[in-house]
């Protein structure tokens, strides 16, 4: 009985040790896949824009590697529905096949709106972002936000 009882708690070591060590990889992998995430800052100017689908405004700056001076935010409804607003499907499109996809609500009122990423392609896959937009003059517009991402070169 003695040995059995032995080899019994023998096994329950080896298991809780096992499943400790499981554990504790599964814990780096999690840290390692880990997103990343920030804030986000930009400036686009909009003089290729007047409200039609398809039209897009260039990016002149940004904090994050993935959006590219000269990356352009395309816009797939028209402007005015609903009334005295913008609020479209956009592609944020840096080239290369790397594409942000999102939703921006603008009033022309005030200028400001904001914009929400929930995926991407290239490197914007698991690109998600909640931008608040804000008119600074003229054309041009400043982004300020929120991000994460899967990739770590955002």
């Amino acid at each position: 009985m003695k040995f059995k009882l032995m080899t019994t708690s023998f096994a329950l070591v080896l298991f809780a040790g096992a499943g400790l060590t499981l554990l504790t990889i599964g814990a780096a992998s999690l840290s390692a896949s880990s997103d990343k995430k920030g804030d986000l800052h930009a400036t686009k100017e909009c003089s290729a824009y007047f409200g039609r689908p398809g039209q897009f405004c260039t990016f002149t700056s940004s904090n994050i590697p993935a959006i590219t001076i000269g990356t352009r935010i395309y816009y797939d409804q028209a402007a005015g529905v609903p009334a005295g607003m913008l609020d479209s499907n956009v592609v944020l499109d840096a080239g290369a096949g790397s594409r942000a996809f999102g939703r921006c609500s603008i009033d022309f009122a005030t200028g400001g709106g904001l914009c929400t990423f929930s995926d991407g392609t290239g490197q914007f896959a698991g690109f998600h972002a909640r931008i608040n937009v804000t008119a600074t003059g003229g054309v041009n517009y400043s982004w300020d936000g929120t991000y994460s991402s899967d990739k770590v070169d955002q």
